[in-house]
């Protein structure tokens, strides 16, 4: 099988920063402190003077089942739209609602969390390979006991990709590829080659056949950043434990988690999503901190700015189902900014 180094890399991307890695951060609670991560323990996360004045009129969470959600502020005739996507989800199971196509007929602009081209663009994905990998000589298999290593040396070797490449990587990284057919996907050059769509990619094929702008949130470098910030021992465990729950859902013992969020995802249920991901637990917090409340809190000045800009038409916000709902979701937080967001049936 001859697989695609940019392939496998345009793969990893896309589902790095899935509903399904924040989710794994869940294992975070019973991760070990570990000495021979290099990493840095996360520093406590802060409240920055732009999210502040939207911190303190924080609505409450969002139950309306619904992805599509009309976002408007008064003086500004033309609405924008925010969209739940599920960066990867099998094939069969993908649906696009025509209200949403509408909703980016309207539009001017589609603003993703990153723009989805750069994740095509061999040039930008080289310049990432000293983010993927762990800093100095840190391997994987000085993070996890020998046997614990072993299982996830051989989970990777029967799925058939060639393990020796990963060894480096940062573990949230394999711990996103748990549950996908990596081999297939990177041997087919993408997404649908192994079965599976990216919301992404289609929503920006449509963007460019209507000849709209494309923007994103953030950066590919910021988003691989986030790694950094969760030592790589917790990593270690939480990809251990993953594949630990894939195998008893394999085995019929537990519910696979991938066919979960994509149930959730079906029915539109953000509210559920948002409580899925999220933790009470002190331990767990500061991880759900990192990848998704943190990441929020600097997305509502941008939209909030960008909609109210002088002679600003509609934008068509995309992001990860997972950041809608909730007390500290984007919906919320953009209504405790004096926005009114709506759900569009």
């Amino acid at each position: 099988m001859r697989i695609s180094f940019f392939s496998l890399l345009f793969v990893l991307l896309c589902i790095s920063c899935s509903p399904k890695t924040a989710t794994v951060a869940k294992a975070a609670e019973k991760a070990p402190q570990q000495t021979t991560s290099t990493a840095p323990a996360p520093a406590p996360p802060t409240t920055s003077a732009a999210t502040a004045p939207i911190l303190s009129g924080l609505a409450p969470g969002v139950n309306d089942t619904s992805l599509l959600w009309k976002i408007s502020t008064p003086g500004i005739a033309q609405p924008s739209y925010l969209f739940g996507t599920i960066h990867i989800i099998p094939e069969e199971d993908y649906f696009l609602p025509n209200r949403v196509v509408a909703a980016i007929n309207d539009s001017e602009e589609l603003i993703f969390e990153i723009d989805p081209r750069d994740m095509q663009n061999p040039a930008k994905l080289m310049g990432l390979m000293t983010k993927i990998n762990m800093r100095g000589d840190t391997s994987l298999e000085d993070l996890l006991p020998a046997e614990q290593y072993a299982e996830v040396e051989a989970y990777f070797t029967e799925s058939g990709l060639p393990f020796f490449i990963f060894k480096r990587m940062k573990p949230l990284f394999l711990s996103a590829m748990v549950g996908q057919d990596m081999a297939a996907m990177a041997e087919g050059g993408g997404m649908e080659g192994g079965g599976m769509k990216s919301y992404e990619m289609e929503l920006t094929k449509l963007a460019e056949a209507g000849s709209k702008e494309i923007g994103g949130l953030e950066t590919m470098e910021f988003q691989l950043s986030l790694f950094d910030s969760i030592p790589y021992g917790a990593q270690a465990t939480m990809l251990y434990q993953a594949i630990q729950s894939e195998s008893a859902g394999k085995a019929g013992d537990a519910p696979n988690e991938m066919d979960e969020l994509v149930s959730l995802y079906r029915r539109q249920a953000i509210a559920e999503m948002a409580s899925t991901i999220s933790d009470e637990s002190a331990g767990v917090a500061r991880f759900e901190e990192l990848l998704l409340t943190k990441r929020n809190e600097n997305w509502v000045p941008q939209i909030r700015d960008n909609i109210n800009a002088a002679n600003a038409g509609g934008k068509f916000y995309a992001v990860g189902a997972g950041h809608l709902g909730g007390a500290r979701g984007v919906i919320a937080l953009l209504r405790g900014a004096g926005i009114t967001v709506e759900p569009v049936y």
